[in-house]
């Protein structure tokens, strides 16, 4: 991949998903956002699409293409609805990833194919109630009994972990110590429906609301010794890798997101007239717009140089670090401008941009803080840990 132009098949993808985001999702995502309601028929159709299997190998059911090509849908959904994206993203990111990453022969196998045909949804439990960025401080135990785990404990904000199509999740749990002391640290395997495994409260959040976030409760949950995810101790390790790359996808996100707001923006300046003129006429809307078009874009760049160093297999750790950083604060200004230049219809859910609004908090907090952001890029730059 070129790093600041799109191949024929990349653009192809991007052309078909903004379609499908225009057409499919925006004229109905409005209602799904209101009664709070998970959209089902949209995210059968995105399976139908192939998006679920965007990056991965056709022999476990994917489309054959590549991280990159998750990104340009992403954001592509997310100029239209951050509930859809984020449901495909974690979907992806986090439900799916761990498992071709990490799993076995067998695990790839019975779950991949059903994960990246969208018929079934995966989860990735990490954050706990006590954890939030500190997730070495993981409190959920997992004890070997007869040749099963046997797994306690609570996890926190899990996207797609309830829904009717949740088919698993992967926790991470301590498994023992190592001989410094630290907490060992695994991933397991936990299939929607066992016994001991429940899914708890589902959150009333301010954004995101036609996406799917739930607590789930593990009492003495007994699963097979064979559903461990890579090698035992080495969750962590796993993990730290799974949201390097889940931080490029949320970067392409917020630049959707962002995106998202110029679109609206542009369109209502042409639109809304005040003292006899449409207000795009007017330098300070035209210099605010020309302002969020200029984070947008340069917060595209930002996701497209991770993604590709990703791709050639060089390091990419600060610079996703750098993109998710800029990437959801540009989402956050230009949320906050674009209701600024709709002025009192912004704040009213019939816009898409009091939806953007609503949404773009979020992206400065989940898979990891703009302040852990800064921590990672300042310990890549050689500066003490």
């Amino acid at each position: 991949m070129n790093r600041h132009q799109l191949s024929t098949e990349h653009a192809d993808l991007r052309a078909a998903v903004e379609e499908f985001a225009r057409s499919e999702v925006a004229p109905v995502i409005g209602d799904y956002y209101e009664r709070e309601a998970f959209p089902y028929e949209i995210v059968a159709k995105m399976g139908r699409m192939g998006l679920f299997g965007l990056p991965f190998p056709e022999e476990h059911g994917g489309m054959g293409g590549d991280y990159f090509a998750l990104c340009l849908a992403l954001e592509e959904l997310a100029r239209v609805d951050s509930s859809v994206a984020i449901t495909l993203e974690a979907g992806v990111s986090l439900g799916a990833m761990p498992i071709y990453r990490f799993g076995t022969d067998d695990q790839r196998k019975t779950h991949l194919p059903k994960l990246c045909s969208g018929e079934a949804l995966g989860a990735f439990g990490l954050t706990e109630p006590d954890g939030g960025s500190d997730a070495g401080a993981t409190k959920t135990n997992a004890r070997l009994e007869g040749g099963e785990w046997v797994i306690n404990g609570t996890k926190s904000f899990i996207t797609n972990s309830g829904t009717d199509i949740t088919a698993l999740v992967t926790v991470t749990a301590v498994t023992g110590r190592r001989e410094d002391g630290r907490p060992e640290i695994s991933s397991i395997l936990v299939p929607a429906g066992t016994p001991g495994f429940s899914v708890g409260q589902k959150y009333s959040k301010v954004g995101w609301n036609a996406s799917d976030t739930n607590e789930l409760v593990f009492e003495d949950c007994r699963v097979p010794e064979a559903n461990l995810v890579g090698e035992r101790g080495r969750g962590y390790a796993q993990f730290l890798r799974i949201l390097d790359e889940g931080r490029i996808a949320i970067a392409a996100l917020s630049v959707g997101l962002a995106q998202g707001c110029v679109d609206e923006s542009v369109r209502y300046s042409h639109e809304r007239h005040a003292f006899g003129n449409s207000i795009g006429t007017y330098q300070a809307i035209q210099f605010k717009i020309a302002e969020m078009e200029s984070r947008a874009h340069t917060a595209r760049l930002a996701y497209y140089d991770a993604a590709s160093r990703m791709l050639a297999g060089e390091p990419f750790k600060k610079e996703a670090a750098i993109a998710k950083l800029v990437a959801s604060n540009a989402a956050m200004d230009n949320a906050r401008d674009a209701t600024q230049v709709f002025g009192g219809y912004g704040f009213m859910n019939d816009y898409p941009v009091g939806r953007f609004y609503r949404d773009a908090k979020i992206l400065e907090v989940g898979e990891g803080t703009s302040e852990v952001q800064k921590m990672l890029i300042a310990r890549e730059l050689g500066l003490p840990a």
